[in-house]
């Protein structure tokens, strides 16, 4: 997918495992590299970024002075002390985009006092293949365009939908930290297939492509979860057996109250 960001400069407080992702895929849907502006704070992660996209790593300061747009792309317990270095030189006309979980809008435009546009984002890991999803909500300085151009940049990591910011920890326990949901369901899948008598090698095979075959069919056939699990659940059969155990552990529970946890984290982090 190409993004047309003109010639607008675009900076990362930040290029952790997320921010790096980012800048990846703006790279890969054609942004120059040359457009994008680094600054990381592990001299050991800003080489390997920096010889790994060719970007400029410079001062946040210079970031505030340069960039017309800028990702806060640090640990939400890192997000003050790289406001107040940025608040020295940053423009009232940059756009600010925040993926530190936890952290509010309001939060960031009280740490500038600039009238900055802040948009706050949480995207998730599957940006680094170009199949992300970024849930996306306007801060109170934020015009039409300033919320089409973030959404227009962040479609280059996969999905965006807007959502209210009072949903924001809400996503951060969905999407946000779902990836990990998953890729520990499979490590458990594969767990389980070698203690049934499987090889490591073909457990894990078996499991990814089923689980990457059933995520395909439910984005391609139109159908919804609760339709395709009953379309393969046989009566008193192999599925159903395996489906009960799940029934009679609460499934339901435990992943509610995982998310439940995620997102009181989250607000903690506030």
């Amino acid at each position: 997918m190409k993004i047309d960001a003109g010639n607008k400069s675009i900076g990362f407080i930040g290029a952790g495992v997320m921010g790096a992702a980012l800048i990846k895929s703006l790279i890969s849907s054609s942004i120059n590299a040359a457009q994008i502006y680094v600054n990381e704070k592990s001299d050991d992660r800003a080489k390997q970024v920096k010889d790994q996209y060719k970007i400029n790593l410079v001062s946040i300061q210079e970031i505030g002075k340069s960039c017309d747009v800028i990702f806060l792309a640090v640990k939400p317990q890192d997000l003050s002390s790289a406001l107040a270095e940025l608040s020295h030189t940053l423009s009232g006309d940059a756009l600010l985009i925040s993926i530190a979980a936890g952290k509010t809008t309001k939060f960031i435009e009280s740490q500038l006092k600039t009238g900055n546009s802040v948009i706050r984002v949480m995207p998730n890991t599957p940006a680094q293949i170009g199949k992300g999803v970024s849930a996306i909500s306007p801060g109170k300085n934020t015009s039409a365009a300033d919320l089409t151009l973030a959404k227009n940049l962040l479609s280059a990591s996969g999905i965006v939908v807007e959502v209210s910011e009072a949903d924001q920890d809400a996503v951060t326990a969905l999407s946000g930290s779902g990836p990990a949901y998953f890729f520990s369901f499979i490590e458990a899948m594969v767990s389980a297939g070698v203690k049934l008598g499987l090889t490591n090698e073909i457990a894990t095979q078996l499991a990814i492509g089923t689980i990457s075959g059933s995520a395909a069919m439910l984005e391609e056939s139109g159908l919804d979860a609760t339709t395709l699990r009953k379309n393969v659940t046989s009566p008193n059969g192999t599925t159903a057996a395996a489906l009960s155990v799940f029934t009679n552990k609460d499934l339901e529970k435990i992943v509610f109250d995982a998310m439940a946890a995620a997102k009181k984290r989250a607000q903690e982090l506030a």
